[in-house]
């Protein structure tokens, strides 16, 4: 199996997975999807009682329900070095709560005002700030209040989609389209520039050219409409396939698809084990 990069930005990927099978590509379209580890705020604690600023009394309430914040910080894509942090079940603390399985962060607003997810201020670490800082989360009016404490812990989205780290992930058979040569200037093969819903095709000195076949959906519309006339082949490699995906933000799509490939390599190892272990 390899991968042949065709764009990395920092949220957003598109590669091609070479010598690989169906089976294998959505392998890790899945393991993209539901098993790399990022942190994820899973407990709020709310202040409750009024909050004193600047001599004025402000009430500790909201127009939303406790429960609904909470699933609204739950959210918010937290910023995961997987070399720093690593889950409760394996930390040395025993699950107590210890800076390397745990980020605390503090949520102190009074109103009138919106409060956004920039708001979320981390205990310690400055650079653990949350990077999308203008999610808003709740609006408070005059007089009212809210003080959070926040914990994020590290999961995977096996057990909740906040801890998901990919999502638009999919993949294609890799295209192939050929223009015969012989037929690339005939008034109705140069039609199929048009017709063709990904722009696919150019026109240069008068012949038809499958300028971007990697956009090809495979939807044949130049076929079609060229029926027995023929003159343009479309076909999918069932051994490549062409894949795209972004990030939340949590991690960079970079580290998104190398702790992907890690990971299914080692499932694999570990089922060759216990294939040989029988």
């Amino acid at each position: 199996m390899d991968i042949e990069i065709l764009e990395m930005a920092e949220r957003k990927c598109r590669f091609i997975l070479k010598n690989s099978s169906p089976a294998m590509a959505n392998a890790l379209r899945r393991t993209l999807l539901s098993d790399i580890p990022k942190m994820a705020i899973d407990k709020v604690e709310f202040h409750l009682g009024p909050i004193m600023y600047d001599d004025k009394e402000y009430e500790s309430i909201t127009p939303l329900f406790d429960e609904i914040i909470a699933h609204r910080l739950g959210m918010v894509p937290v910023p995961t070095d997987l070399d720093l942090f690593v889950p409760q079940s394996e930390c040395a603390c025993g699950g107590e709560g210890c800076p390397s399985c745990t980020i605390m962060y503090s949520l102190n607003k009074i109103g009138p005002c919106t409060v956004l997810s920039g708001d979320l201020e981390p205990l310690g670490n400055p650079d653990l700030r949350v990077k999308d800082e203008f999610i808003p989360i709740v609006e408070l009016t005059d007089g009212q209040a809210v003080l959070i404490y926040a914990t994020a812990v590290m999961g995977t989205a096996k057990k909740h989609v906040k801890w998901q780290v990919a999502n638009g992930v999919g993949y294609k058979y890799r295209p192939s389209v050929t223009v015969n040569p012989a037929s690339a200037d005939d008034e109705f093969v140069l039609e199929c520039a048009d017709l063709c819903p990904k722009k696919v095709f150019e026109i240069e000195d008068g012949r038809l050219v499958a300028k971007n076949q990697l956009d090809c959906s495979l939807c044949k519309t130049c076929m079609e409409h060229l029926g027995e006339r023929g003159g343009i082949t479309v076909d999918a490699d069932d051994t490549e396939f062409v894949f795209k995906f972004e990030t939340d933000g949590s991690l960079t799509a970079q580290q998104a698809l190398d702790k992907a490939v890690e990971i299914l390599a080692q499932e694999a190892k570990d089922f060759k084990d216990q294939i040989e272990a029988l």
